[in-house]
């Protein structure tokens, strides 16, 4: 069932799955069978995993950003045990913000151990000393002291919001699906000495917003979902590799990996595609 396709048959549909088109709307545009694309999706997504596990190693990083970014998988926490789902889902993702590069992200839950899975991942990637830039979740510096022990610097960013209420339907749309208003921002020394004005994570949430519009599986308000984890992490591997290896960022004028090192040129899909065995 592997080669079923042709290799521009491929390359087209994981393009479009890289820049958000919905398996529907593919299958409507190709004329491939649904089923067809998603196994497709799901072989193509493993590799990149596989690439980018084996690509990223070795990396000088000086300024890393760490967040996490929400999904569900199934159906949402509330309807998670009735539906027999896996529930809320939470991707891990670090950002380098001098090249944009993505070397680690862990999918799984918004918990101590996948906190500490996601920061000995990164940790095993980098050769020196880094200044790491988080949120302000709990689970993070217990995390980062047991990868990195005292050879990091590291601050936190802690937001306060405002308090709107929940749930009410006579809100108007502008703020029923907005954030809250941020009202006050605090930078944090946790550990080493951190340059207090690079500690941000603005270049890490400007990523989220970028992987919910091309990674159909985070767009919000849509029936796009994931039915299961396997789909879902490799929706979310192929977007990094596509991004890290394929597309040019419009402010470095080259892949992220370019300027990373990691590459001399930036792929074509058609690369991607055959690199991952397609």
């Amino acid at each position: 069932m592997a080669n079923i396709l042709k290799t521009e048959k491929k390359v087209q549909v994981v393009s479009m799955l890289a820049e958000g088109s919905s398996m529907a709307s593919i299958a409507r545009i190709t004329g491939i069978h649904p089923d067809t694309i998603m196994r497709l999706a799901v072989r193509i997504g493993q590799a990149c995993a596989k690439i980018q596990d084996e690509k990223m190693r070795g990396l000088s990083c000086k300024q890393i950003q760490v967040d996490e970014i929400w999904g569900f998988i199934g159906a949402k926490r509330k309807n998670a045990n009735r539906a027999g789902a896996y529930g809320d889902v939470w991707t891990f993702i670090a950002l380098d913000a001098d090249t944009k590069l993505i070397p680690s992200f862990v999918v799984g839950k918004r918990d101590s151990y996948h906190t500490k899975m996601f920061m000995d991942d990164l940790a095993g990637r980098l050769t020196n000393r880094v200044q790491i830039s988080s949120d302000a979740l709990s689970t993070y510096q217990d995390a980062t002291e047991r990868a990195f022990g005292s050879e990091v610097d590291y601050g936190q960013v802690v937001k306060t919001y405002s308090v709107t209420p929940l749930g009410n339907a006579a809100q108007p749309a502008a703020i029923r699906y907005s954030p809250a208003e941020v009202i006050k921002v605090e930078k944090n020394v946790i550990s080493g000495m951190p340059e207090v004005n690079r500690i941000c994570t603005s270049h890490i949430e400007k990523q989220n917003h970028t992987l919910r519009m091309h990674c159909r599986r985070l767009t919000r308000l849509t029936n796009a979902f994931s039915k299961k984890f396997e789909n879902f992490e490799a929706a979310v591997a192929l977007n990094f590799a596509y991004y890290n290896f394929c597309k040019t960022h419009k402010s470095l004028r080259m892949t992220p990996a370019q300027a990373a090192g990691i590459e001399s040129s930036a792929w074509t899909v058609e690369e991607l595609v055959k690199r991952c065995g397609e």
